[in-house]
């Protein structure tokens, strides 16, 4: 390998230098994160009060003290993880906000029909149950709420609702529900005062969801949910934006391809027929990257603990409570199953992508510094802590056991921030030591780069962004308003999981085509800015797509639809190159020993297209979102698009770094073949067995009948509807036994044959162009280090 080859790998040469695109990225990310930070301050200022609730005779019926103790049993028993509010949440149980609201009409109807008429409202003509009915929405939309006391005046109907939620609850939450796998006494340690403080506080959301904003004509949650008795219907601006998404889309999409093919924007070949093989079983090891081989096999456990999760919370939902009869969920109910399903997830992904970071590190440096191979073995225990620590916390906060820890150890009670504060704490602890060893690994590649813009400093900027953008789940708190809750919890979820993970994955790809020797370094770069700022310059402000419905300004369906729907564009259009370029060197004859890592490259951009893309763009709609939110449509985008991208990607990369650890003698492909395919396939089944055409059944109940009924357990007991749930078996069968099992073994095969670390061999990759583009033909076979012996230990 000459010289000059090594050197525009580690970043000497200034060629191909990023020179606007920096500046123009910078410039794309500020304005985003200015729009975005504006409008959380605006989310602010116009959320929803939570105020003390008054009688006729102004006398206080619940305390402001009330609702936020209410939510904080909600979120201390993690209700959040068994049904949902707001619409956000998990769709075993029922949605609280909309089955409360529906409660309300009810009970406001009889309350108004016996004043009108003297009767039930059910025992009245048609024309009467139409007077009281509009009655009934007429009093519904008037916002008594005075801020200059801060306290909301209940009507004598109204107040007469709360009593029966507070009734309808109290029973719920003591006799249980097994057939929905709510069992007797579930909200363990639960007083009864506590119990009604979280029915007063599902009646808030209630009132805040049909009441209009003062001034306006809909209300706080732009008319969401959909219930026709509480006058809440689609509204004007769910209707526009929906329309001017589709055409901003259509205008992007040109002119993000003009630019594209105008700036010749792609990654350009490197590939040469007279290129030698590459050769990984020649390449040396050092000390900290066989290191990583235990990474990947906790991620592989850690993957089928998460499936097993899901295949138990699926059949919860044909048999409540029970696994063929075995009272499981009396020590495993569905909330905690689903909790662990969720964090488990996002475990295994992020412990695969920090596993490649870890690997990469010296073949960006060249060198291996001294002890890195002690921080890697630290960083793992610390993150094997973290799981089992929260994973143990969350079972015992969920049951009640922490008492007033809840919140610390225990489980924080929103979706994907589940764990406790002190292993949140802990995990930015770890995330941090990452960086560290990462930067230990690339600091004289740093250095070395002119180019404050390269491909290392890219890497690296991507790599710190990771422990950066975590914090912001520092900022929900027991006592923060649930919209605004909400609002951060999406920065850590959307922005961190789906958005800075993303980034780093892009550029780690980038990387990596440049380190095979299939594309050449400075179109790299400037193809790498281009996917980044489309990346960040909609991502950021899509966020808003998540905003629609919590209690957030309407200005949130316009920027989250127009913006979110051009999320899909950055990384399809990267992970379709990678595939020419392999189909290139295919064409060409030439060996490729990294198969296995492309098929799930290639699996990534498929399932972006149809996972993210298609069922994400469907739902990002406002105008469906509206009668979909809180169905199984989200949670097909959810499934295809968190598996399809996110997994597919954190076993691509696994498998990359795989392959350089272990001799091809013992490389089991076939095994990753079967893996690929099954987990394809049983993903394919997942979604189209069940999640959508439950989904589609759910949408057109909503619409048909108002949201409170789609979410009823008679939907899910309806014969369609159930046989599609037992239906489901199969492809998660599929997904378990042919995909997750063989991708196991396969890993624990790798692991147990790991070459030995060689002394003084050359870490770097070798690649088929330098900085300057001009094709190195030299010898692939390994090389000393300048430094002489690795000097990890």
């Amino acid at each position: 390998m000459s010289a000059v080859k090594v050197d525009a790998l580690r970043g000497r040469s200034n060629h191909g230098d990023s020179g606007l695109w920096k500046h123009i990225l910078l410039v794309v990310v500020l304005l985003s994160f200015t729009v975005l930070l504006a409008g959380g301050f605006w989310i602010y200022k116009e959320k929803a009060p939570i105020p003390t609730m008054l009688g006729t005779d102004h006398q206080p019926l619940v305390s402001k003290q009330d609702l936020l103790h209410g939510q904080q049993v909600f979120q201390k028993y993690d209700l959040m993880d068994y049904g949902s509010i707001l619409g956000n949440g998990t769709f075993f149980g029922p949605d609280f906000t909309v089955e409360t609201l529906h409660l309300v009409v009810v009970a406001m109807r009889d309350e108004k029909a016996n004043e009108m008429y003297g009767n039930s409202y059910d025992k009245l003509t048609a024309d009467r149950q139409a007077a009281v009915s509009q009655a009934v929405k007429s009093e519904i939309r008037v916002n008594r709420y005075d801020p200059a006391t801060d306290t909301l005046t209940l009507t004598p109907a109204q107040s007469r609702a709360l009593d029966q939620v507070r009734a309808y609850y109290n029973q719920l939450f003591t006799l249980g529900n097994p057939d929905r796998g709510l069992q007797p006494g579930s909200l363990n340690q639960a007083s009864p005062e506590d119990i009604r403080s979280l029915a007063d506080y599902f009646f808030w959301t209630a009132w805040l969801s049909a009441v209009n904003r003062p001034g306006l004509d809909y209300s706080y949650t732009n008319n969401w949910p959909y219930e026709p008795g509480a006058g809440n219907e689609n509204t004007f601006h769910a209707v526009f934006w929906s329309a001017a998404s589709v055409a901003f889309l259509i205008l992007m999409l040109a002119i993000i391809l003009w630019a594209y093919n105008h700036f010749k924007l792609q990654m350009q070949s490197a590939y040469d027929s007279s290129f030698p093989d590459l050769r990984p079983d020649r390449e040396g090891i050092t000390v900290s990257q066989r290191k990583t081989g235990k990474y990947f096999v906790v991620v592989c456990l850690v993957f089928l603990f998460q499936v097993l999760m899901g295949g138990l919370m699926a059949h919860y939902y044909v048999e409540g409570s029970g696994f063929y009869g075995l009272p499981i969920a009396d020590w495993l109910p569905f909330n905690i199953a689903k909790t662990w399903h969720l964090q488990s997830a996002v475990f295994w992904i992020a412990t695969a992508w920090l596993g490649m970071g870890l690997f990469i590190a010296p073949i960006v440096g060249g060198r291996e510094p001294k002890g890195q191979g002690i921080l890697v073995d630290v960083l793992f225990w610390a993150l094997v802590a973290v799981v089992a620590g929260s994973f143990t916390g969350e079972w015992l906060g969920a049951k009640g056991l922490l008492g007033k820890f809840w919140f610390t150890f225990g489980n924080q009670g929103w979706n994907y921030l589940e764990m406790g504060r002190v292993w949140q704490v802990l995990l930015v602890a770890g995330l941090l030591i990452w960086l560290f060893i990462v930067w230990r690994g690339l600091r004289d590649s740093l250095r070395r780069e002119t180019d404050k813009g390269g491909l290392v400093h890219l890497l690296f900027y991507s790599a710190w962004t990771i422990p950066g953008f975590y914090i912001f789940a520092f900022l929900v708190n027991p006592t923060t308003h649930i919209t605004f809750s909400d609002y951060w919890r999406w920065w850590v979820i959307h922005l961190w999981v789906e958005g800075v993970f993303e980034v780093f994955a892009v550029v780690a790809i980038g990387f990596l085509l440049v380190t095979m020797g299939l594309v050449t370094r400075a179109s790299t770069v400037r193809a790498l800015y281009f996917q980044i700022l489309i990346l960040m310059g909609s991502g950021v402000i899509g966020t808003g797509h998540h905003y629609y419905w919590i209690g957030d300004p309407a200005m949130w369906l316009g920027l989250g639809a127009c913006f979110s729907a051009l999320e899909v564009v950055p990384l399809t259009l990267l992970a379709a190159e990678a595939y020419d370029q392999y189909r290139m060197l295919r064409d060409g004859g030439r060996v490729f020993p990294y198969k296995a890592p492309f098929w799930f490259l290639i699996s990534t951009a498929v399932w972006n297209l149809v996972g993210a893309g298609v069922f994400g763009f469907l739902i990002n709609l406002p105008v469906v979102s509206y009668y979909e939110h809180g169905s199984f449509l989200t949670a097909t985008h959810g499934h295809t698009a968190m598996m399809g991208v996110y997994g597919m990607l954190a076993i691509a990369l696994m498998l990359f770094s795989l392959r350089r650890l272990v001799p091809g003698a013992f490389w089991p492909e076939k095994l990753f073949k079967w893996a690929a395919w099954g987990l394809n396939l049983g993903l394919v089944g997942m979604a189209l067995v069940t999640l959508f055409p439950v989904g589609v059944e759910q949408l057109r109940t909503t619409m048909e009948q108002g949201f409170w009924a789609a979410r009823q357990l008679a939907f899910y007991r309806q014969p369609f509807v159930y046989t599609l749930l037992w239906a489901r078996i199969v492809p998660d069968t599929v997904f378990i036994v042919v995909g997750v099992l063989p991708l196991a073994l396969g890993v624990i095969r790798a692991f147990l044959h790991l070459k030995p670390v060689v002394p003084g061999a050359n870490p770097a990759m070798p690649q088929g162009t330098d900085g300057s583009d001009e094709v190195n033909r030299g010898d692939r076979s390994p090389a000393p280090t300048a430094t002489g012996a690795v000097s990890g230990r």
